[in-house]
């Protein structure tokens, strides 16, 4: 049965003596930072000098640190900075400096489901997860609201660890919306699984297939655009808001018929057994270790797969299409 916890089930307290380090001034660090000193909860940043992000923190009032003098101050550290370089700023600046007693936060699960990162036993380690952009983190907060959250405890060495998650969940509001329990292994899993199946991998190449059959078809590359990108957006924002039943009962009903008759024609049994092998990759860990390794051999395939894309003839017509909108920007 799934848990799910609201401001009344956690205590801001048991974060009030203790320092909360914040790596990684990107967008989730940012959102993060502001709700919990906002709390009253005592936050220490740690940036690299010179970058937009760190001109960011500075500008919002913050002394920024690096990270080998957060971690060795903070009782909690909060690691934000992006996946594949987590597991080296761990190494080279945090490790030397877990003291028991102290713990690990992470907002996804990646590096300790994966073994990335291997902490001491003597040391919480858990992870609160916003499910949202921390730029939204932060605007709900001020509003008295708040972003749900997963939370999980992946160990618990002081016997208080998912007491202390709830503290931090609450001090960035996460517990106004309600946050629910889960395990390191299946945020990182699903997350990845929906990353590659259907919010990036899904959608781009459903956009792309849908754009070049118009196009082959003889229909000009302006009019495939508007059908099969820049109207997504409309669907979404009705799906997000209301879900797919509430969706289909807002667009034509001849939208809607097509949806029911022709959608599971094109997501069809293959793409679903297509579905469950990307998803057992996950499982396997044979997608980390491909990710990994892209990483520590200069990302060669990454850089000529994202150049390639970047040519697609949807991106000329998409740059050209938008100049005729600036409400967009």
């Amino acid at each position: 049965m799934v848990k799910i916890y609201y401001d009344k089930d956690a205590d801001l307290d048991i974060l009030r003596d203790k320092v909360v380090g914040i790596i990684g001034y990107g967008i989730q660090g940012r959102g993060q930072s502001l709700c919990l000193r906002e709390s009253k909860i005592k936050v220490l940043v740690a940036e690299l000098e010179g970058t937009s992000n760190y001109h960011q923190a500075k500008q919002d009032g913050f002394e920024v640190y690096s990270a080998e003098e957060v971690a060795r101050e903070a009782d909690v550290i909060q690691i934000l900075t992006q996946d594949h370089v987590q597991a080296e700023v761990y190494k080279k600046y945090i490790k030397k400096h877990l003291k028991e007693g102290k713990a690990i936060c992470f907002s996804h699960g990646f590096n300790i489901h994966f073994k990335q990162i291997k902490p001491p036993k003597n040391i919480d380690v858990f992870m609160v997860a916003p499910k949202g952009p921390g730029a939204l983190v932060w605007e709900m907060y001020q509003q008295g609201k708040g972003v749900p959250a997963l939370v999980a405890v992946y160990q618990d060495a002081t016997g208080n660890a998912m007491k202390l998650a709830l503290a931090y969940a609450k001090a960035i509001g996460a517990t106004r919306a309600g946050v629910i329990e889960t395990t390191f292994k299946e945020e990182t899993e699903t997350d990845l699984f929906g990353e590659q199946a259907v919010l990036c991998g899904g959608v781009s190449a459903l956009i792309y297939a849908g754009f070049d059959t118009l196009v082959e078809a003889g229909y000009q590359p302006e009019i495939a655009y508007f059908e099969v990108l820049h109207e997504l957006k409309l669907i979404t924002d009705l799906i997000q808001k209301y879900g797919i039943s509430g969706m289909r009962r807002r667009v034509s009903n001849t939208a809607c018929y097509g949806d029911l008759t022709r959608g599971p024609r094109v997501i069809d049994a293959k793409v679903r057994k297509t579905m469950k092998k990307i998803l057992k990759e996950i499982q396997s860990g044979k997608f980390a270790r491909e990710w990994i390794k892209e990483n520590k051999t200069g990302r060669k395939k990454f850089n000529e797969l994202l150049k390639k894309a970047d040519e697609h003839p949807i991106e000329k017509v998409g740059e050209k299409l938008r100049e005729m909108m600036p409400w967009m920007k």
